[in-house]
Formats: structure tokens, C-alpha cells, sequence
């Protein structure tokens, strides 16, 4: 078998097809879900005129700015065809380590340094058990999760941080702003940007979707898969310590319990945002309009009357919605790759 200079090997163009594929899908999907987002805000604004004020923009914000930014980590994770489920419990733990570094009178700045640092020593482990134990991750991080919750629980105990034992300018931080802007938007922003960008203009960004798509052919294609997968769960790692020490700074409460829960917020964000569940396709621009979708849900639920109880049904409902829609998609783009392939193989034939 023959092939042309600059080609793709023959191992490695089949997932090409298929990511780019799925990728022309799943943009349209995030413009659906942008379209939603804009019906379900404007709808619930002629309901109840009052909303969208400038105070009612700026709380959907807040609300939302710490989801963007775990589930921005979790769907590099995610694009790598794993996934963690530990994300909640760090963030739990890296807040109320950053809270407790604070109440004895230490710079804010240091706390949240020190909340990114425990984030990033959990998904330094959760990463090695992975890459270099062969372990699946959600074996692994199912167990971290309950790993970090009982050393929280030992180390917090029945203790609890308030915001009366935290600087007047960390908290001040979590509810702040420029008019509708709160400065707590501005990190997750910076943040998600990046993010987007080193996945998009890099090479290793491209190769965490290569990875994802097909982990043997980016292994033989000679993609450094250990390492890759190192560096997505300390990514994610990273981000739920720092979106840790925002939490803190928003709501100024943590006890050991604080997270509890969360990681399936972050994961039915990041799948019902278009990224797909078995890697290699989507983007954290859906993951960041996922987790608004969910968390406006809860800000548009009590607006109109209805109880916030009816939240987790719905997220489940999007959740499942948008698992259903991936499986049709990854089948309709198999029919037409092999449309692809036979039309091909009758020319080469001719």
C-alpha cells in the first residue's frame, strides 16, 4: 500500500473524518444551546421584568463562573475519553484549605495559591493512577473522591469557616463588580480563553482530541499518551483548587460537606454542552455554556414560580438528552464514513 507525501496514514484518517465530523455537529449543537439559553432568559424576562436587572445579570454571572471553570477542567479530561469525578471534593478540600490559611491572618493572594497547589497535588495523583497505572479513570477518581471527602471530613471535623473570619478584600472579591460585571467572572473568563486557545493552536492541545479519538492510533502515531493524560487531570486538577478559593470568596461558608455533589453538576455541564463522552470531539466553549445552562435553570426555575426541587430532574433530563443525541450522532457519522470508504474503494477499483 502506497501513500502520497503530507497524507494522513491510514490508521489516523479515519479519526480525522470522524472528528471533523462531529465537530461541525457539535458547533451546531453549541449554537442550539446558545439559542436556548437566549429563549429561556428572555422568556422568563417578559414573566418577571425585573430578571435581567443589572443585579439579576450580575448573580446569573456569579452563579455561573465557578461551573465554567471546573468544567472547563473536566472537559480537557473529558476530550481525552476519560473522565474525573473527584472534582468535587477538591474543590471542597483546596476551599477550606485557602479559608483556614486566611483565618490566621494570611495573604490572600497565598490562599488561593495554596487552593490551586492542593488541586493540583490530587490530580497529579489522579493522573499517575491513571497513565501510568492503566486504571480507569472512573474506578479512580470514584475513589479519590471518597479518598479526599473522608481526609476532609478527619480534617475539618465539625469545623467551619464563616465570612466573618475572612479579609474584608477576598470577600468583597466574590460579590463585587463593574456594574453587571463581577470580578469573579473575570478569572473563569481568563481562564476558559486560555484554555480554548492551548487546546485549539498547540500541538499537545491537539493531541489531548487525537488521544481522545482514538487512543491507539495517537499511540502509534507516537503521541506521548502518559504524559498527555498527565497533564489533563492536573489541568483539571488545578482549576477545581482555584475555582475552590473562588467559592470561598463568593459564598465566604465552608465546612466539610462544602462540594458535595458537585462533580455531577460539572459532568452533565460539560456532556450537555457537546463534549463527548468518548472523547475527541467538543469544545470548553460548550462546556462553559452547558454549566450557564444549568446554572440559569436554577436562577429561572424560582423567577417563575416553580421549585428549585425540579432542578435535578431537569439537569438529569439534559443529561440524558445529550448523551442520546451523541450516540446518534457518532452512529450517523459511522454510516457516512462508510458511505465514505466504499464510494473510494469502487473509484480505486475503477
Amino acid at each position: 500500500m502506497t501513500m502520497t507525501i503530507g497524507s494522513a496514514p491510514p490508521d489516523l484518517a479515519q479519526p480525522a473524518r470522524r472528528r471533523s465530523l462531529i465537530d461541525l455537529v457539535l458547533r451546531v449543537r453549541e449554537l442550539a444551546i446558545a439559542a436556548v439559553l437566549i429563549l429561556m432568559l428572555g422568556a422568563t424576562q417578559l414573566d418577571n421584568g425585573s430578571f435581567l436587572s443589572v443585579q439579576g445579570i450580575k448573580d446569573l454571572l456569579l452563579n455561573a463562573a465557578i461551573l465554567v471553570l471546573v468544567a472547563t477542567g473536566e472537559a480537557v479530561v473529558v476530550i481525552t475519553r476519560n473522565v474525573d469525578l473527584s472534582v468535587g471534593s477538591v474543590l471542597g478540600i483546596s476551599a477550606f484549605a485557602a479559608g483556614d490559611f486566611l483565618q490566621g491572618g494570611g495573604n490572600p493572594l497565598l490562599a488561593v495559591l495554596i487552593a490551586v497547589a492542593v488541586g493540583l497535588a490530587f490530580g497529579l495523583l489522579n493522573g499517575l493512577l491513571v497513565s501510568m497505572g492503566q486504571v480507569p479513570a472512573l474506578v479512580v477518581t470514584l475513589g479519590t473522591l471518597y479518598i479526599i471527602r473522608g481526609v476532609d471530613s478527619i480534617w475539618v471535623g465539625s469545623r467551619e469557616i464563616t465570612a466573618n473570619a475572612l479579609p474584608h478584600s477576598f470577600s468583597a472579591f466574590g460579590y463585587e463588580g463593574a456594574s453587571f460585571i463581577p470580578y469573579l467572572v473575570l478569572p473563569a473568563a481568563a481562564v476558559l480563553i486560555a484554555v480554548a486557545y492551548y487546546l485549539r493552536s498547540y500541538r499537545s492541545g491537539r493531541e489531548l482530541y487525537a488521544l481522545g479519538s482514538s487512543p491507539e492510533a495517537a499511540r502509534l502515531a507516537g503521541v506521548p499518551v502518559r504524559k498527555r493524560l498527565l497533564v489533563a487531570y492536573l489541568a483539571c486538577g488545578g482549576l477545581a483548587g482555584l475555582a475552590g478559593a473562588l467559592y470561598l470568596a463568593r459564598f465566604g461558608n465552608v465546612d466539610s460537606g462544602t462540594g458535595t455533589g458537585y462533580e455531577l453538576t460539572v459532568v452533565s455541564a460539560v456532556v450537555v454542552g457537546g463534549v463527548a463522552f468518548t472523547g475527541g470531539s467538543g469544545s470548553v466553549y460548550g462546556a462553559a455554556l452547558g454549566a450557564v445552562l444549568l446554572t440559569s435553570i436554577n436562577s429561572v426555575l424560582p423567577a417563575i414560580g416553580v421549585s428549585s426541587v425540579w432542578e435535578l430532574a431537569i439537569d438529569g433530563f439534559l443529561l440524558l438528552a445529550a448523551i442520546a443525541v451523541d450516540r446518534l450522532v457518532a452512529l450517523r457519522v459511522a454510516r457516512v464514513l462508510r458511505k465514505r470508504a466504499a464510494a473510494a474503494r469502487s473509484v480505486g477499483h475503477a
